[in-house]
């Protein structure tokens, strides 16, 4: 039997997280807001006209799908891997795994840096095997490289999001599936898939959202190499640039593509079922 909380205990517990989000969200975009029309819209002109604008935007949409969809392959093998194993070593291998998750940008950045970087220590060792360390050490500052070290930290994200649904799966579908014939990976596919399908956008869309925002690792790794949002908003309150209107507007765009991004995974997202 349900009982009826009162109204001023819930308004009570709600207004802790309604305080936090007015003081680290919605002032925070208020004032950028403001900013972003402090010459009267003439920053958003700006930008509809700013070639570097577009080409950011547009590695953004690229980097931001190519490194979580990566994230999402990877990390649902893991989280499969993981359901299989027995509940001390799954936990213990979470923490590991989640580790990543407690480490800043740059300091991923560095990381990868000391490990593939020119003088990285893999990047040593592969070239006394005869590979050209030159190579090997630009790699980690392309693109792809930056998509690389974006997955470090988006995979356990993934992990997090998929293995709850996976450990619920009930597995007697596919024995019944490779009982009829369906290989493994068949079985997976057709009938796994489908119905983890809501956590897998979920995960796809939460480590988009990241993927997108992310600015430490980009500057610390590529610095301007690679045009993306974040350093396309970077170089327009650096030292090269002080257009700070045209920043403003240039965040209100990163700031909607999060929030279109985490509303679509919120939509759907697993839902529990009512109790009567």
């Amino acid at each position: 039997m349900s009982t009826r909380v009162p109204r001023s205990i819930l308004t009570a517990f709600a207004l802790p997280g309604i305080a936090v989000l007015g003081l680290f969200f919605l002032l925070p975009v208020s004032a950028v807001l403001i900013g972003a029309f402090a010459d009267g819209g003439a920053a958003f002109g700006r930008l509809s006209a700013d070639r570097i604008f577009w080409n950011g935007l547009r590695g953004t949409l690229v980097l931001g799908t190519v490194a979580p969809l990566f994230s999402l392959v990877i990390g649902f093998c893991v989280a499969l891997t993981l359901s299989r194993v027995a509940p001390h070593l799954r936990t213990a291998a979470l923490i590991a795994i989640s580790l990543p998750l407690t480490f800043s940008g740059l300091i991923v950045a560095y990381g990868f840096i000391l490990l593939l970087g020119r003088a990285g220590f893999v990047t040593l060792l592969l070239a006394k095997l005869g590979f050209d360390p030159t190579v090997i050490g630009a790699f980690i500052f392309s693109p792809i490289g930056l998509g690389l070290a974006y997955s470090y930290y988006l995979v356990p994200r993934v992990v997090l999001i998929v293995l709850p649904a996976i450990t619920n799966f009930d597995r007697t579908q596919l024995i019944a599936a490779r009982s009829l014939g369906a290989n493994a990976f068949r079985s997976v596919v057709e009938i796994m898939l489908p119905q983890i399908l809501p956590s897998l956008v979920a995960a796809f869309c939460l480590t988009s959202a990241v993927a997108v925002g992310a600015y430490g690792t980009a500057l610390a790794l590529v610095g301007t190499q690679v045009n993306i949002l974040p350093l396309v908003l970077y170089s327009k309150i650096s030292e090269t640039g002080t257009d700070l209107p045209a920043a403003s507007a240039a965040s209100l765009v990163l700031v909607a593509i999060c929030a279109l991004v985490v509303s679509l995974g919120e939509t759907v997202r697993p839902k529990g079922k009512r109790r009567g």
